[in-house]
């Protein structure tokens, strides 16, 4: 494909800004220019909404991050580059990328140990006190730019992060060809977990959701099974999945992509005896847990936070290779002007996954 160089004097920075709960606006901000022979300038092309970004709209606030002066939203983005620094040699300008949001300190034990995801000093996009990518132009390092090969798609680029969510989780579950994995939450990273799943080898991929909608979409993805959780003990829910879904003795693998207490509660009695559960979905910090059936079964336990090394190019190359359709997951695609209806359209749970344009997209 093609590379287009981009005049940035052309270019706006109109920017989308959460100003306090429930009250968003638009605010053009300073263009940003080159801090660092290692960095790029890009223009954003498409930007998902994620629940966080609605969280943050509703609520002024995730845990101990509050929105306390106006914030640009947005955090999964793809974009064009526009400019970039003297050092750089791996992007020019007029190439497509998938931007990775956060930036660690790149010194600290974490970062040098390989997770530079459980960095303390991460700057996070829209992560109070920083502003998101629903902008004109982004400013980043070079290394969290990605280019996107000729067979993916902006669009497809701007699922990116999602999905880098659902490797990251999936890679921490250590799918195996052969295993049975249940998914709880056929949202958007469920539905990516799944099909990661699926594509890691998994033979029996089982989604869990109250909404049959979603679990319809779930097997037309990439499930091979589905289950309506129904509202009973815990225990008692996880018989009737494990039944439905002939698990015989339990799943192999469980992820927990909901973040809800009767979800998390079910999974630890799904999982088999030395099976692997993993909790991906972020709900209330504190929660009723099963923990007889952690211990009696001595399951192996373990927590995921976004994306680290790796995860970014393996799910480009899941999209590229056609291992993950991420396209099927786009329920539509708004201007920027209409972000605000957007993002309602994402609270009232009206779409899988709605794509904004940037303020320079045609």
């Amino acid at each position: 494909m093609a590379t287009q160089t981009i005049n940035k004097e052309e270019l706006s920075n109109l920017s989308f800004f959460l100003n306090k709960p429930n009250d968003v606006g638009y605010s053009e901000l300073p263009k940003p220019t080159i801090q660092s022979e290692h960095d790029v300038l890009v223009a954003v092309n498409y930007t998902g909404i994620c629940g966080s970004d609605v969280h943050y709209w509703v609520h002024g606030a995730i845990g101990d991050f509050v929105v306390k002066d106006p914030m640009v939203l947005g955090h999964e983005s793809a974009g064009t580059i526009v400019e970039v620094g003297s050092a750089v040699k791996t992007l020019q300008p007029g190439d497509r990328v998938a931007l990775e949001p956060g930036y660690p300190c790149r010194r600290c034990h974490d970062c040098l140990s390989g997770h530079y995801n459980l960095c303390p000093e991460m700057r996070f996009a829209a992560t109070p006190p920083y502003h998101g990518t629903l902008t004109g132009l982004w400013h980043a390092p070079a290394d969290f730019c990605y280019k996107l090969p000729d067979s993916v798609s902006l669009q497809e680029g701007a699922m990116i992060e999602p999905l880098a969510v659902a490797v990251h989780i999936t890679k921490q579950a250590n799918v195996k060809p052969g295993d049975s994995v249940v998914v709880m939450g056929a949202g958007p990273v469920g539905l990516l977990c799944a099909a990661v799943a699926r594509a890691y080898g998994a033979s029996k991929v089982v989604s869990v959701d109250i909404v049959q909608s979603k679990l319809d979409l779930a097997t037309s993805f990439a499930s091979t099974h589905s289950y309506l959780s129904q509202r009973l003990p815990a225990e008692e829910n996880a018989a009737a999945l494990k039944k439905a879904a002939d698990l015989g003795r339990g799943a192999d693998v469980v992820i927990d992509a909901s973040g809800a207490e009767p979800s998390i509660q079910t999974s630890l009695h799904t999982v088999r005896m030395g099976g692997t559960y993993v909790q991906g979905g972020m709900g209330k910090s504190d929660i009723t847990f099963p923990i007889m059936q952690l211990c009696m079964k001595e399951v192996t336990a373990k927590g995921s936070f976004r994306y680290g090394a790796g995860d970014y190019k393996l799910a480009i190359e899941l999209v590229a290779q056609g291992k993950v359709d991420v396209k099927k997951l786009i329920s539509s695609v708004a201007d920027f002007k209409d972000a605000e209806s957007a993002f309602n359209k994402v609270k009232q749970g009206e779409v899988i996954k709605i794509l904004i344009k940037g303020p320079n997209e045609k």
